[in-house]
This record gives structure tokens, C-alpha cells and sequence, in this order.
């Protein structure tokens, strides 16, 4: 009696092909590592003359600053150069503002790493090394009609270290 020859089961197959899909895919995997963000100090935001915006940048106001440390040890295996990316997106809102602070208002952030001129905008990561790296975050609020009212303003920016 001749044997009927069975058909392997695709799902092994579908197996294999997700594993080296997960091994080959440039997404980002778990790195085994920590990324530590030390707040250094916090930025100060003044307004322009016309008082349509406040901003770090503006005379008067200041950057806040932090330290990065990037730490990864399959990145040093691996001599990657580049396994953490930093980001500071800019906040939707005030932290805290006066009645109709935030009413018309649109936010940007921009930050510099490791003390160089180049202004990154705030949402968009930046690769980093293994290592410390300076940071310098500025945030920018602007009233697209009227000016802000008189009162106490927060703002806060979240960095993203991942």
C-alpha cells in the first residue's frame, strides 16, 4: 500500500518567516540598557514686546537644561553607535495659566544636544551614543490674536529618552 505523503504544516513556515522578520525588521527592539535623564535646570520664558508670545528664547528668558546618559550594553557589543533617540515635544497646553491663557495658542520646543547651535525641532527624534550628552530645550507659546493675559504661566516639556 503506497503512503500518502503529508503536507507540513504551514505554520511552522509562518513561524520561521516571523522570527527572521523580528530579527531582520528595523523597528525598534528592546535594548537592554537604561537611558537616564537628570534635570538640570528649568528654562525661564519671557514675552515679547507686543506680549503675543512667551518664549524661552525671548530676551530675558532662558533654556532649560538636563543631562542624558545613555547606557545600552548590547549597543557596545554591537559597537552601535546610535540605539536611544531623544525627543521634547512641545505640550498641547499650560501647565498652569490664567483664565484665557490658553485660549488661541499654539506651542513649539526646539533643543540642542550637547552644546550644539543646531535647534532640533522638539518633536523630532535625534539618535544618541552610549554616553552623557548635554541638552538645552526651549519652549515657544504664541497668541495667534490678542495677548496673553496678566498672571502666572507654566509650562512643561516632557523629554523622551527611548
Amino acid at each position: 500500500m503506497a503512503r500518502k505523503r503529508r503536507r507540513p504544516s504551514s505554520s511552522s513556515a509562518l513561524l520561521a518567516v516571523a522570527v527572521l522578520g523580528g530579527l531582520c525588521s528595523p523597528a525598534g527592539a528592546a535594548i537592554v540598557g537604561t537611558c537616564t535623564i537628570m534635570v538640570g535646570s528649568t528654562g525661564t520664558m519671557a514675552a515679547n514686546p507686543a506680549i503675543s508670545i512667551f518664549g524661552s528664547k525671548q530676551s530675558g528668558g532662558s533654556s532649560a537644561t538636563a543631562t542624558i546618559t545613555a547606557s545600552s550594553l548590547l549597543c557596545t557589543l554591537l559597537d552601535l553607535l546610535d540605539c536611544y533617540s531623544v525627543s521634547a515635544p512641545a505640550p498641547a497646553a499650560f501647565t498652569s495659566a490664567p483664565s484665557g491663557g490658553n485660549t488661541n495658542v499654539t506651542f513649539a520646543s526646539v533643543f540642542r544636544l550637547d552644546g550644539s547651535g543646531v535647534d532640533n525641532p522638539g518633536s523630532s527624534p535625534q539618535r544618541v551614543s552610549n554616553g552623557t550628552h548635554s541638552l538645552q530645550v526651549d519652549l515657544t507659546a504664541t497668541k495667534s490674536s490678542g495677548i496673553f493675559p496678566a498672571g502666572n504661566y507654566q509650562g512643561t516639556v516632557t523629554v523622551l529618552c527611548e
